[in-house]
């Protein structure tokens, strides 16, 4: 469902890991520019007897050293395991702003607490690029950052050059004044298995054997066979099997079943075993599958972006919508019932939200804008994709403020289905 009524350019982002860019932008206004990785993936002008990393002075002794880090097709949690490990520290001593996507090359700030100088003088990878800019009495966390800039090339786009260019200006017109709906993007319900947000639904419905069996035995086309087959053993019962036949790579399944392979009913102490940033993700998860029903339910009945009668709104009048929670301020009026008929027919209320039986996976709600508008957007190059013969390649840039999607944009210029998106 679209919320921007110009026409879709089609083709397809991510092709190439280098198709997707994203640069985190400070509270401070700094970007954090990408300087190491080239579309092939090398960091530029990297050798083995490259000289050490250049740690800056600490004059006052702070505790916190700030780092850009910047990643090929690396997922974050990933990262900061490998950047703990090298160092011989926890992860707990390495603070971000936000995830950025895998798939892509990103570069964001990162706080090491009380580092191993000797050891991080020495930090080498092929993936991932430290470069320490100062020492703070601060470490860097969850929301500490502005915005982030995207640069996104759009492959396989099957119209004219002319018809093309046309489109995405129509749209960069429309999104930036009208803007778009502001949408959880994919990533937020799993990537290919797209079942965070059921397993969240169970986690608030007190139903954890269920949580657990989806999580560890949902199957999907596109994993890996051995994953498939672990996966069904899980559906038998088979915990101990699962246990042995998943990949090493799948360590939050292998985690899970180690547990009841001991504790076979203590579904509680599965869960338990995950970290608790993805704990929280199931509850937030459903909380924006909500959300995003809501918007459409909008949609549908003829609102399309606009305020209605009893909308929530912020200090600057945008207009809200509720991420429901046990103490979700509602809106009145004919929003009130919008939101209500989407409860209804999710079988929920608000109170579900306080989770008795793992009160860390309770959330008392908040509220998210509903319309999203990108700025800066620009078409910097159209012409011949040199990896799809016969078609076309845009490339386009854009800014969007903290915790909103590049993909929800993109899906509006495209119009394309999910999956190629």
């Amino acid at each position: 469902m679209y919320s921007t009524k110009c026409k879709g350019i089609g083709g397809r982002i991510k092709q190439r890991i280098a198709d997707f860019q994203v640069e985190e932008i400070t509270p401070q206004g700094k970007v954090c520019s990408i300087k190491a990785f080239n579309a092939e993936g090398k960091i530029n002008g990297f050798s083995e007897t490259d000289s050490k990393i250049l740690i800056p002075e600490n004059p006052e002794n702070s505790e916190f050293l700030i780092c850009e880090m910047e990643k090929f097709n690396y997922d974050l949690n990933m990262a900061v395991r490998f950047v703990s490990h090298f160092l011989q520290s926890s992860r707990k001593r390495v603070g971000y702003a936000g995830l950025k996507d895998k798939r892509a090359i990103t570069c964001q700030r990162v706080s090491l607490w009380k580092p191993d100088l000797e050891r991080l003088e020495k930090f080498k990878s092929r993936f991932i690029d430290l470069r320490p800019l100062e020492w703070s009495a601060k470490r860097v966390e969850i929301g500490d950052l502005k915005a982030n800039n995207f640069r996104i090339a759009i492959r396989n786009i099957e119209l004219e050059e002319k018809e093309c260019r046309e489109r995405i200006l129509e749209f960069a017109k429309e999104a930036g004044s009208n803007g778009v709906a502001n949408f959880f993007g994919e990533q937020r319900f799993g990537g290919i298995r797209a079942i965070t947000h059921e397993v969240g639904r169970f986690v608030i419905q007190g139903k954890l054997k269920n949580a657990v069996m989806l999580y560890l035995g949902f199957v999907e086309a596109r994993e890996k066979e051995e994953s498939t087959q672990a996966r069904n053993l899980v559906n038998e019962g088979k915990f101990a099997e699962a246990l042995a036949l998943f990949p090493k790579e799948y360590r939050f399944e292998k985690s899970m079943l180690n547990h009841l392979v001991k504790n076979p009913e203590d579904f509680a102490g599965a869960i338990g075993k995950l970290p608790k940033a993805m704990r929280y993700l199931f509850t937030h998860a459903f909380q924006s599958h909500l959300y995003n029903r809501i918007i459409e339910e909008r949609i549908k009945q003829g609102f399309g972006l606009k305020e209605i009668e009893g909308d929530l709104k912020d200090d600057e009048g945008n207009v809200l919508i509720p991420l429901i929670g046990f103490e979700s301020k509602m809106p009145e009026g004919k929003s009130l019932e919008i939101v209500q008929k989407i409860l209804d027919e999710e079988s929920v209320k608000k109170e579900d939200f306080k989770v008795r039986q793992m009160p860390e996976l309770s959330s008392k709600g908040a509220a998210k804008k509903l319309v999203l508008k990108p700025r800066n957007f620009e078409l910097l190059e159209i012409g011949k994709d040199e990896f799809n013969e016969g078609k076309l390649k845009a490339v386009v840039s854009f800014e969007l403020e903290k915790g909103a999607y590049a993909t929800t944009v993109l899906a509006e210029l495209l119009k394309q289905s999910s999956e190629k998106v």
